[in-house]
Order: structure tokens, then sequence, then C-alpha cells
């Protein structure tokens, strides 16, 4: 009995610890999410404890193709981001996924990533984790919205609780500028060329939800 005891005291403290993991796991073309990703990851850290990793899914394109799209020379910035394996969601207390706008839906490569999570759900291992994604588009109404909801259906699927971007983030309200942002999550508009990079305001969007999705993981852990 005592035995027994120690067992489930082991398991609920292991428990415990991954729930304080929280992964930020991200695609990006040219750099605009890996940017949101890094602010993501700042907010996290200020949770006490949050044991937090940077990690990006697997390039499904060529060198080629990606040389001709003018992407192979930014994905140097984060060629150092340790590729994810599957297995690395059921470790984590919390993701917070990061992908870029393909037609109001999320991007192919993190696409085929979740495809291969069958066996996961299958043994409900991300259930009561906390989801939350953020992402980019080209336009102000490029599919940001769409892309995220869209993106919370799977989580749904694997029993994630998903959390959003809440309006006690106050940027997510102005109107002197224009920007990315929605109770969704946090997003940035990336231009139609690409040149834009994250503002200030989408940036500490990203902040406030690292923070925000860290100290929900938290409390669940207590």
């Amino acid at each position: 009995m005592e035995y027994e005891k120690r067992i489930k005291i082991g398991i609920e403290i292991k428990k415990t610890e991954d729930a304080m993991k929280v992964l930020i796991l991200f695609y990006s073309t040219y750099g605009h999410i890996y940017k949101m990703a890094e602010a993501v990851a700042e907010g996290a850290k200020e949770v006490e404890k949050a044991d937090v990793i940077l990690r990006r899914v697997p390039e499904t394109l060529s060198k080629d193709i990606l040389e001709k799209m003018g992407a192979l020379e930014a994905q140097k910035q984060f060629a150092h981001i340790p590729v994810a394996g599957v297995d690395e969601l059921a470790d984590a207390g919390a993701v917070i996924f990061g992908t870029p706008t393909r037609f109001g839906n999320m991007c192919g490569q993190m696409r085929r990533f979740l495809d291969a999570t069958g066996a996961l759900w299958a043994k409900g291992a991300l259930v009561g984790k906390v989801g939350s994604v953020f992402t980019s588009s080209a336009t102000q109404h490029g599919g940001q919205e769409s892309t995220i909801l869209t993106f919370h259906v799977t989580l749904l699927h694997h029993g994630f609780v998903v959390v959003g971007l809440p309006y006690t983030f106050q940027g997510q309200i102005r109107i002197d500028e224009m920007t990315g942002g929605s109770p969704y999550g946090a997003s940035t508009i990336a231009g139609g060329d690409g040149s834009r990079m994250p503002s200030e305001n989408e940036l500490a969007a990203a902040r406030f939800q690292g923070k925000h999705v860290a100290a929900i993981a938290a409390k669940l852990a207590g």
C-alpha cells in the first residue's frame, strides 16, 4: 500500500513538472512568425517555473523551391532552432502554435506535422493541455482570424484547453495604427512583399499571449 502511494505521488509530481513546460512550436517562411515566437517565449518566461522551449516543424519544401521563393536566406536566422518531434507535444503542459496564413488556413508544413499526431490522439495524450495559436498574413484581412479559429478545431479534437488573447491586452483595440491581433490570438501583418516585420504593438501582443498561456498552465498544474 505504501509502495502504491509513493508511485501515485511520483506520477502527480511528474504531471506537475510537465504542466509547466511551455512548448512554442512554429513554422516561418521569411521570419515574421519566428520574431513573434521569440516574443511569445519572452512572455512565457515571465511566469515562475515555466520551462519554455522553442521548436520548429519540419520543412516540406525543397531547397530549390525555397531559393526561388527568396526564403532560403531568411530561414538561416532560425536554422539553429531544433526541429520538433511529435512526441514533444505530450511532454508539454502548454503548446503555443505559430503558423503563417495560407488561404485562410494554417500552412501545409504545420498541417502535415499535426496530421502525424494520430497516435497521441488515440492515447488521449494531449487532453487537458493548454493550447494557443498566433499567426501572420500579408494583409489586414488576409485570413488571420480564420486561420486561428480553424486551427482551434484540431486542438479541440485533441482535448486541448484553448486559450486566446483577452481584451485585457489593450493593444488590440487601438485604431491609431494598422496592427494585427484579435481575441483569438496575436498576429502580424507582413505586407504583400513581406517587407513589414512585426510592430512593437504586435510583439507586445505575442508577449502578453505567452505569459497568459503559461500562467493558465501554471494554475491548472496547481
